[in-house]
């Protein structure tokens, strides 16, 4: 009779080669494919520091499945977006209009487009700089016809008017993006918000617990080099702070890995 650790050998074995395989796939597709561009590349352009995995439809279509994205996000997912959807379903949106400042995967942006209608929003704004992410996101919000328009747009030079929009929702995007343009997300953000409007920002945050903050700083640095940022002097609250008077309320979730942020306009963009 074989021993115990015998029986252990082959499923430990294939589970992890099968989680190597998963972080390969990962890896190339997110920070080696921007390393290999700055091997190649000239000349930067506004699409440089997006993924492959967030521009290339067949990977889109591979990786957007909700079990997938919640796992990612060690299973907080549905608490952040729930979290967001409560405070849109809260505010008096009659009249008025929504963004989402770049897609996301996941049944975020059906969410928020369903509790903002159901506010009295009288449009929903979906903004990417990716085409691909716009066709994908609109796949999953065709029942809401003329009440969701599709923009291909700048997170970080929007053409859409000053204070034109009361509630803005960034899910999963200031970690994407090389750090100046951080900053220029976010006065953006600001400017086209309304006083009195809200900001809703999901995000990494620093973790309380010593272990896990140390395996989100491996992760970072393997896969999401612009992220580790958010811990220090590019944190949206620290960066808000900078562009116009605002109120916050910040929740963590997952020993603080995870951050909710809805920051409500007091004053005029500066």
């Amino acid at each position: 009779m074989k021993p115990l650790y015998a029986w252990l050998v082959q499923p430990f074995s294939i589970t992890m080669l099968v989680l190597i395989a998963v972080a390969l796939f990962f890896f190339v597709f997110t920070r080696g494919a921007l390393l290999w561009r700055q091997l190649t590349a000239s000349d930067a352009h506004p699409q440089s520091h997006i993924y492959p995995i967030y521009s290339d439809m067949w990977l889109i279509k591979l990786v957007d499945f909700q079990p997938i994205i919640s796992a990612i996000l060690l299973f907080q997912y549905p608490r952040l977006v729930s979290q967001l959807v409560a405070h849109i379903r809260q505010t008096d949106l009659r009249g008025k209009q929504v963004l989402i400042t770049s897609c996301a995967f996941g049944n975020v942006i059906p969410r928020v487009v369903k509790a903002a209608i159901q506010a009295g929003a009288r449009e929903v704004l979906v903004t990417d700089l990716v085409r691909n992410e716009l066709t994908n996101a609109q796949s999953k919000l065709l029942i809401y016809g003329d009440r969701v328009k599709y923009l291909q747009d700048n997170a970080t030079a929007l053409q859409l008017p000053d204070a034109s929009v009361q509630v803005n929702v960034m899910f999963f995007l200031l970690h994407e993006l090389p750090h100046p343009l951080k900053l220029q997300a976010l006065r953006e953000a600001s400017r086209v918000l309304a006083p009195g409007g809200d900001l809703l920002i999901a995000e990494f945050h620093r973790p309380c617990v010593l272990l896990l903050r140390a395996l989100s700083w491996l992760y970072f640095t393997v896969f999401e080099t612009y992220g580790l940022a958010l811990w220090g002097a590019y944190d949206p609250q620290l960066c808000l702070q900078k562009i116009s008077s605002w109120q916050f309320k910040r929740q963590t979730c997952c020993f603080g890995n995870y951050q909710t942020l809805i920051a409500t306009k007091t004053l005029t963009h500066s």
